[in-house]
């Protein structure tokens, strides 16, 4: 019987082919919008390392000055100073513990056929590839001694060892990088999470960097500094000077497997703080915070307001469409009132004719969702486009957007067919059947 519902759904359609049209039209324009920003925002404010998010902690300490509070007192600063970070590193509170900073750097080739690259780096204490579940290709992470040695050791990522090396594996040879020479110990794969949730600071969307050396080198001026740094009283003259401020710059998690850890850890920071406060540093009130890799991303704002409004109003255009298409149905299925009244004068029940005509809706909208999933993947495209790399990555419509658009596309035709149709099976046979 389906089979057959089908099938005359199929005919009736046919038969008012431009109507259908038009709510097909209608149907997968507001699907096309709804999903084009449902898909960004998805993927926005995705889980990027979903096993161990709730392991992985972002450490916030208050040590802003206490006459113009941070972001208005609502969150501590979103870095750390040289000074603190350094502290923590050295107490080794915690199962695991990363402290890093960007970086740049100039790539000298031994080729002198191949130019000087100019590469994003990321100055990184060992942890950072187990913590973040880094993959390699060649070789591994540095050493724990490579950290507290401040050896000239580096780890490549993919695309720049196919540059320097051609792909092979370069594990054990030197390159030179500001002049200086390094050791390559690792290579690592293809790696973009997105969002780039270690270091938000710098661009929660921006690509990995393309080289990794230990985050000890920068204090001894072998790579150079970068990414955001915010300072709320003077540094003084001189890198040293500098290091030794209270400027922000410094990015440190820890990763503690359970909430005994985290309490633990929290009470470290407590103490730290306290004892902080007797060399005149640390005089706002005391608020740590350890953020879990969600937590983080939502303190941070990854999903922008202007990004969910558009949401809004997406959802908004898919309820004008579906009113416009509630209209169509009930234009279409009146239309048939004549011949409602004769298969009722035969025998079919209210109940037949309702399963039928929603049927009929639920192809229409199937039609729907099909083409919204086309324009919304032209969206995307256009997003793409427009945005360039900033949006690489996000602007893709997996699986669960595939399912999810057709889906939508099926209620919401569903739900706008069902008064058309109650309507429709209200007709009285006599009534036509006299007009006939």
């Amino acid at each position: 019987m389906f089979n057959y519902y089908i099938k005359i759904a199929w005919i009736s359609i046919l038969r008012h082919w431009g109507l259908s049209l038009l709510m097909v039209c209608a149907i997968g324009l507001g699907i096309g919008a709804t999903m084009t920003t449902i898909t960004v925002n998805y993927l926005m404010s995705a889980n990027p390392i979903p096993h161990k998010s709730e392991q992985l902690y972002y450490v916030q300490l208050d040590s802003w000055d206490v006459n113009d509070p941070f972001d208005e007192g609502q969150n501590p600063p979103d870095q750390m100073t040289y000074t603190d970070s350094t502290n923590l590193m050295k107490a080794k509170k915690a199962f695991r513990q990363n402290v890093q900073a960007q970086a740049f750097a100039v790539i000298e080739p031994s080729d002198p056929d191949i130019l000087p690259l100019i590469v994003d780096g990321r100055a990184n204490s060992t942890d950072f590839f187990a913590m973040f579940d880094v993959p390699f290709i060649y070789g591994g992470a540095w050493s724990a001694s490579a950290d507290e040695n401040k050896e000239q050791v580096v780890v490549l990522n993919k695309e720049t060892n196919d540059k320097l090396f051609g792909g092979e594996n370069s594990v054990g040879q030197s390159i030179k990088i500001d002049g200086n020479m390094f050791s390559i110990v690792g290579v690592i794969d293809h790696w973009q999470p997105k969002p780039r949730f270690y270091d938000i600071t710098t661009g929660a969307f921006n690509e990995s960097e393309d080289i990794f050396v230990p985050f000890s080198l920068i204090a001894e001026e072998k790579i150079g500094r970068s990414g955001n740094t915010n300072c709320w009283k003077p540094s003084g003259d001189g890198f040293q000077a500098f290091l030794n401020s209270e400027c922000i710059w410094t990015q440190f998690w820890v990763e503690l497997k359970t909430p005994q850890e985290k309490q633990s850890y929290m009470t470290f920071l407590n103490a730290y703080v306290e004892e902080q406060k007797q060399y005149g540093r640390f005089e706002r009130p005391l608020d740590n915070r350890l953020n879990t890799v969600t937590e983080w991303l939502e303190v941070q704002e990854v999903v922008a307001d202007d990004a969910k409004m558009m949401l809004a109003m997406a959802l908004m255009f898919l309820i004008v469409c579906l009113l416009n298409t509630v209209g169509l149905l009930l234009a279409k299925f009146l239309g048939k009132a004549p011949e409602i009244g004769l298969r009722q004068a035969l025998g079919a029940s209210k109940s037949t004719l309702f399963y039928q005509y929603m049927i009929e809706s639920a192809c229409i909208g199937l039609a729907g969702g099909l083409l919204g999933l086309f324009l919304a993947y032209l969206g995307l495209q256009g997003i793409e486009a427009l945005y360039g790399e900033y949006m690489q990555g996000l602007a893709t419509l997996d699986l669960n957007m595939m399912v999810l658009a057709v889906t939508l596309s099926l209620l919401a035709t569903l739900i706008a067919g069902i008064y058309p149709t109650w309507r429709a099976c209200k007709v009285q046979p006599a009534h036509q059947l006299k007009c006939q």
